[in-house]
């Protein structure tokens, strides 16, 4: 029968371990440091070109975008509105052109909408009148405001602006 030899002094497991983990978290540090130096090298190459272009310009010479309108809000009563029904209620779109007049708008026309299942009311706009149509879109309390598209020309009746009333 074999017996198992004894080690004639018990090893130092718990040291050995510490030495190894502090081994192993040196080399982590080390690659980790390696990888860093790796990845700024480009961006390092970037920033110091970014930097260099914006050296050469002269400060004079910089312009800065102004953030107002370039042309002024159009009057209310200078707007013309279709107001179209697309909700399918009768007499909704009058209504709408009246209130409107009354908010101090121009010319409101009304008129049926090409279908009546239009799930939002929305304002819509013809080139150039995207401020109008915001604001009108706040006093009519419409939250959908979008570019005419569909519509012709000649459908608008010279209006710049156009309410489609919907389900909301």
């Amino acid at each position: 029968m074999e017996h198992a030899n004894q080690l004639p002094n018990a090893f130092p497991w718990r040291t050995a371990t510490v030495v190894v983990g502090v081994v192993a978290a040196i080399e982590l540090v080390a690659l980790i440091g390696i990888g860093a130096t790796r990845l700024a090298a480009p961006l390092r190459t970037h920033v110091t070109a970014a930097a260099a272009s914006h050296k050469a310009l002269p400060t004079q010479h910089v312009r800065r975008v102004a953030s107002v309108p370039l042309r002024p809000l159009q009057a209310r009563a200078r707007l013309s509105v279709l107001v179209l029904n697309g909700n399918g209620v009768n007499g909704a779109a009058g209504a709408e052109a009246t209130s409107l007049q009354t908010l101090g708008y121009g010319a409101s026309h009304s008129a049926d909408a090409p279908r009546h299942d239009y799930a939002r009311s929305m304002v819509l706009y013809v080139p150039g009148y995207v401020q109008e149509a915001r604001r009108l879109a706040r006093d009519a309390a419409v939250r959908v405001v979008a570019p005419v598209d569909g519509i012709r020309r000649a459908e608008l009746r010279g209006s710049q602006l156009v309410v489609v009333l919907g389900g909301s």
